[in-house]
């Protein structure tokens, strides 16, 4: 009755069946405790049908280009015909597998009481699941006649074959492959079902990821052999982008994330950096030509195959460090010319009629270069931020690749400190005028990004004072305001201990200021008449704050007139009145004068010359202490360049300067020099006042060579300004040195050398040599001494 019974099930002819009476049948078996006898027999019944109805019609299926593909990847007919012969392959397993499921799923409803009685008792699996596993061993596992192929191997090889095909462009059938993958994962390695021996993992996936490495190592090796970068990029996202879709559409979810792996090794990162260093469509030609699309695929790219994006972190810095290379050597260039001769200086400029143009000396173009090479890694800066942020979403890990590579190569530069010092100079002057509040904040943040990779902060900030104290002595400053702001952001990244100084200059110029009303009153409450004849601003520097070795400064002997000497004493003694053990120096180099100066009429001449004329000129200080020897000279009467030195005491070389703007430059000529011509003044020269003086303006400010103008520093002056700040190098590593013996008392030399570093490399990075050159001198002073016997180099602080 039972067989008749599967008989008809299996052949779709059940519809006269009473399965209550075949479930009573199979009961009254099992309680007969002959259930095991019916077990066997129904799993004999399924094996007999399996070799004498299901797998005939799978080996008809199962033509020869089929094993041919299978055996040796060679169809020998159209793409088209082989996808039809593998697609009726598929349909006719798949037909046979709905078959037995439906079937056994009838079957099982009439066994349900030996399953759940004889198989529990007796530890066997349902015969649901014994069934599934007779058509993997029957029909999947079913040796081909002649042959030691199996029907798997054919299934796994038409489904791969199909997929290629599709990964061709060709269109496939994806549910019906889909339904034939889901037939093996639904399958198992043995009556246990355990997940990880799904049929699907252990016999087709290992398969499919093996050809698909292959698949995409040829696919890599011809977009590398077409040399474009960008096909290769828009090909990789491609494919990752197939590959997710087919394993929702046609395979399984559960191979997503490994062929996606396989993809990203085999297609991307396998040969990354060929591709990045192809000439023309690699990541130079990204870079340089802006092409954002292809620079965010390839940043998507290395994120999924490299978490520390190394190789294009390489890459960036490569780049950043030729393209700066590139701008230091053109800077290198322009610097190497030779130093202009004093002869050369600016020497001309009109009465201030305007109609000729000063002549720009090297000086002045080496500094225009200079804040030109500022200008370019800025620029450089802002393309690379550009595309940080536009292309790598802002990453964290690039963004330290972009900062370590420009501080590379901006500290490769020996003179990066004085030209971002340069920099800031010009914009603080000139730059910021007209600029909107916000236009302004981006200029300090450039600059401060700019002071934040350089190395040698001691040096910026030797620099930076230098140029400061020529903009608040000289009024030069465009805005007060943002020069404080500035400083406050510098404070904020590199600490007060940086901005103490700076901080206290303009501390000294507003208490300047106030120093000058209180000295107005006290004059006026003196009644001193003559003292009225002289308004006197007065700026008290701090030497503490000041960097007065940076701004020319020598001991100032200069011969001072009465009138100025009798002014000094006046302020000196309202100053010394409140502040007790103040020591004051004037230092005329660093002033300026207003003087009122009066041409008379020149008898015989027309015009503007037969009338007195008055002007107000704006000289240096040295420069009004010798306009006034000409007060008690006759128009006519010339007094002598030796004579002038000898009455001022003003040096030399500071002397041929102001002279030059007095007698040479017409703007401001108002001595008169002989023998006359362009030539710097010098020894044996006569001078006397040059009534026929002419000038278009009212007020005159007079050209100083070399005056209060902030420029790049010559070799001489450079080399002046690295010895001082060695020496203050020096200064500050004792300190530290002393300080953290102090602490340890006992200290070996390579633990020294390493915590002296820690503390300094915010400052400057610290010599080696130095430092163990102030470790013999300290031992010398007694302040280390050298610990015998000790298996390292090893000091002791002294008390």
């Amino acid at each position: 009755m039972l067989s008749s019974a599967l008989r008809q099930i299996h052949e779709k002819d059940a519809g006269t069946l009473s399965f209550e009476s075949l479930y009573r049948a199979s009961y009254k078996i099992v309680l007969k405790k002959q259930g095991d006898q019916l077990y066997d027999r129904v799993k004999e019944y399924e094996e007999q049908w399996f070799g004498s109805e299901v797998m005939p019609s799978i080996r008809k299926l199962i033509t020869s280009n089929l094993v041919n593909i299978t055996v040796d990847g060679i169809a020998g007919i159209t793409p088209n015909e082989r996808r039809l012969t593998g697609e009726e392959f598929l349909r006719g397993l798949r037909d046979s597998w709905v078959g037995h499921q439906t079937t056994m799923n009838m079957a099982t409803d009439v066994l349900m009481y030996m399953d759940r009685v004889y198989c529990t008792d007796n530890r066997r699996a349902s015969i649901y699941v014994t069934s599934m596993g007779l058509f993997r061993d029957y029909i999947l596992r079913a040796r081909l006649s002649e042959s030691t192929l199996v029907t798997f191997d054919i299934l796994n090889s038409v489904i791969l074959d199909q997929i290629n095909m599709e990964r061709e462009g060709d269109v496939i059938s994806q549910g019906l492959i889909k339904s034939c993958v889901r037939m093996l994962g639904d399958l198992y390695e043995s009556d246990n079902e355990l997940e990880h021996e799904k049929l699907y993992l252990t016999g087709f996936e290992q398969e499919f990821l093996s050809t698909s490495e292959a698949y995409y190592d040829k696919l890599c090796g011809e977009l590398l052999r077409e040399g474009d970068t960008g096909a290769w990029l828009r090909q990789s996202k491609k494919r990752l982008t197939e590959e997710k879709n087919r394993c929702h559409t046609t395979l399984a979810d559960l191979s997503e994330a490994k062929i996606a792996n396989v993809v990203e090794e085999r297609l991307v990162k396998a040969r990354m950096s060929e591709f990045l260093a192809l000439d023309g469509s690699g990541i130079t030609a990204m870079i340089d030509g802006d092409r954002s699309e292809d620079l965010t695929l390839l940043y998507e790219l290395v994120s999924r195959v490299d978490k520390t994006k190394k190789p294009l972190n390489d890459a960036l810095q490569a780049r950043v460090t030729v393209l700066g290379a590139e701008i230091n050597r053109a800077m290198a260039e322009n610097d190497s010319l030779p130093a202009q001769e004093p002869e050369e200086a600016d020497a001309t400029a009109d009465g201030g009629d305007g109609k000729k143009a000063a002549k720009v000396n090297l000086i002045a173009k080496q500094t225009a270069a200079a804040i030109r090479w500022v200008d370019l890694v800025l620029q450089l800066k802002d393309k690379f931020d550009k595309i940080w942020k536009e292309c790598f979403s802002e990453d964290l890990v690039l963004q330290t690749a972009l900062t370590n590579s420009f501080s590379d190569f901006i500290n490769l530069f020996p003179r990066c400190s004085e030209f971002v010092s340069l920099f800031v100079d010009d914009n603080l002057k000139k730059g910021i005028k007209g600029k909107t509040e916000a236009e302004i904040d981006h200029i300090l943040d450039k600059a401060t990004t700019l002071v934040r990779y350089i190395q040698d902060k001691d040096m910026f900030e030797r620099y930076y004072k230098k140029h400061l104290a020529r903009r608040l002595l000289h009024s030069k400053s465009e805005s007060t305001d943002v020069e404080k702001q500035m400083i406050a952001r510098m404070k904020q990244e590199m600490g007060s201990a940086f901005t103490n100084k700076l901080e206290g200059m303009f501390k000294d110029i507003s208490m300047s200021l106030e120093l000058t009303t209180d000295y107005g009153g006290y004059i006026s409450n003196l009644g001193d008449v003559d003292s009225h004849n002289i308004a006197l601003g007065i700026n008290v520097l701090n030497t503490n704050y000041w960097p007065m070795e940076s701004v020319n400064h020598t001991v100032d002997a200069c011969q001072w007139p009465p009138e100025i000497k009798k002014l000094q004493d006046s302020f000196k003694t309202f100053y010394l009145k409140t502040r007790n053990g103040r020591a004051l120096t004037w230092l005329g180099y660093l002033g300026s004068a207003d003087i009122k100066c009066s041409f008379p009429k020149i008898p015989g001449k027309e015009g503007i010359l037969a009338r007195p004329r008055h002007h107000e000129i704006n000289v240096p200080t040295h420069a009004m202490v010798i306009l006034l020897l000409f007060n008690d000279l006759a128009l006519d009467e010339y007094i002598t360049f030796e004579e002038i030195q000898q009455r001022t005491n003003i040096p030399a070389d500071v002397l041929v300067r102001i002279l030059a703007t007095l007698a040479v430059i017409p703007k401001a000529k108002v001595l008169n020099k002989v023998p006359a011509n362009k030539e710097l003044p010098k020894p044996g020269d006569k001078f006397c006042f040059n009534a026929s003086f002419t000038s278009k303006s009212i007020k005159i400010k007079a050209p100083v060579i070399g005056g209060a103008t902030n420029k790049v520093e010559a070799d001489e002056e450079r080399r002046e300004t690295e010895d001082r700040n060695d020496e203050h190098r020096a200064s500050v590593i004792d300190t530290v040195l002393v300080r953290i013996m102090k602490a340890r008392k006992m200290y070996s030399h390579q633990q020294l050398v390493v915590e002296v570093i820690a503390q300094l490399s915010a400052r400057f990075p610290p010599n080696i040599s130095m430092m163990k050159r102030r470790i013999e001198s300290l031992i010398e002073r007694e302040y280390l001494e050298r610990v015998e016997n000790a298996d390292v180099p090893t000091y002791k602080y002294l008390a």
